[in-house]
């Protein structure tokens, strides 16, 4: 009896083995004659902190793309072009300034409303944007998107100024999309904050900016 069960748990385990090593990543893309921008997503906790080492706290998903401008025309890329949406409850959300995580400001992301960077029905969607001074872009859905409250915002840039020792942060920094004029392709990560789970068929990344709009919808 021992030795019938043997090979058949072998076969089993094996299969599960193949199975992980040939999953497929959570991958989207799409262009139009100025820019193609693709994407693969980070979903779960576990996924963040395989790419960084860390989960950033939960509520956050880091999606990884490559943006490719058309030859010989050069194209202005800017973090809150993106805006991330989810089809399952209407969350949308633009991405986070790595010192809104890993600095001396750094957000709790648990916190709803209040001001912040999370305005509106603590019930309803998160809006998250980019520190500094550039204003935010509104997508169509009306209210305001980004800092709900200036004072709040200049606090948390004047404290992850001092947080520039942080290595968390640098790394968070050094790999974000580059922002400003591109010519070439370029590559790096935002980082999203999305609450709940989410599959790769409920969400969509959706770019506004200088190359039109483009809608990437994931698959896995």
């Amino acid at each position: 009896m021992a030795r019938a069960l043997r090979p058949i748990s072998w076969v089993v385990f094996t299969g599960l083995l193949l199975s992980a090593a040939d999953k497929k990543p959570i991958s989207a893309r799409a262009s139009n004659p100025d820019l193609k921008v693709e994407c693969i997503a980070h979903l779960d906790k576990e996924a963040v902190k395989q790419l960084l080492g860390t989960d950033l706290g939960g509520n956050i998903v880091v999606l990884e793309l490559t943006v490719t401008p058309r030859p010989g025309k050069p194209i202005k890329i800017f973090g809150d072009d993106f805006t991330l949406h989810s089809y399952k409850d209407g969350q949308k959300s633009q991405p986070f300034h790595p010192s809104q995580l890993a600095g001396g400001g750094a957000l709790q992301l648990s916190e709803r409303h209040g001001g912040g960077v999370f305005t509106g029905n603590p019930n309803g969607p998160i809006w998250g944007g980019l520190g500094g001074g550039r204003p935010r872009r509104l997508n169509g859905d009306g209210g305001q998107i980004g800092n709900a409250n200036t004072q709040g915002s200049a606090e948390v840039t004047a404290q992850a100024e001092k947080s520039s020792e942080n290595p968390l942060l640098e790394f968070l920094k050094k790999n974000s999309l580059p922002e400003g004029e591109i010519e070439q392709p370029v590559k790096g990560y935002l980082y999203f904050p999305l609450e709940g789970k989410h599959k790769a068929k409920d969400l969509a990344l959706i770019y506004r900016g200088q190359a039109g709009k483009l809608t990437l919808e994931f698959q896995q």
